[in-house]
């Protein structure tokens, strides 16, 4: 059994292992559409369980991130979650914004999408892999 240091989820654990420098790894709300060619890692459970931050700092306790992606809207729909995801990363973090509709593109080059339950509109990320070295 693996120590309760880090992830439990067996797939999620795989595909952490498994990102490479620049992959993209989408952590996302219950919406957010995923498409068919992108592994998905499916943790919703209920409406807002597991909720977006949650799982987003699991991931981040295990990944290096050299740039986040995020979509232009959370600014003004959802401020709250904005800066809630803002005071996780370093403030000379690259952070990129799209409109929903690029951001849902850029989706379809993910190594994987990690799907929380969070009902947050759009809470959603993309993080790009960095390394450790």
């Amino acid at each position: 059994m693996k120590s309760t240091n880090g992830i439990l989820n067996p797939q999620l654990s795989r595909v952490i292992a498994e990102t490479g420098h620049t992959d993209y790894l989408v952590v996302t709300d219950a919406g957010l559409p995923i498409s068919q060619e992108v592994e998905r890692v499916d943790l919703s459970i209920l409406p807002n369980l597991p909720k977006f931050l949650d799982v987003l700092k699991a991931v981040l306790s295990e990944v290096v991130v050299e740039k986040v992606i995020l979509a232009d809207e959370i600014r003004e729909i959802s401020p709250e979650m904005h800066e809630e995801i803002l005071a996780l990363f370093p403030k000379d973090l690259e952070i990129v914004y799209l409109p929903h509709v690029e951001f849902k593109k850029a989706t379809r080059s993910a190594r994987a999408a990690i799907r929380s339950g969070e009902f947050t509109p759009y809470a959603n990320i993309i993080l790009q892999a960095g390394v450790a070295y």
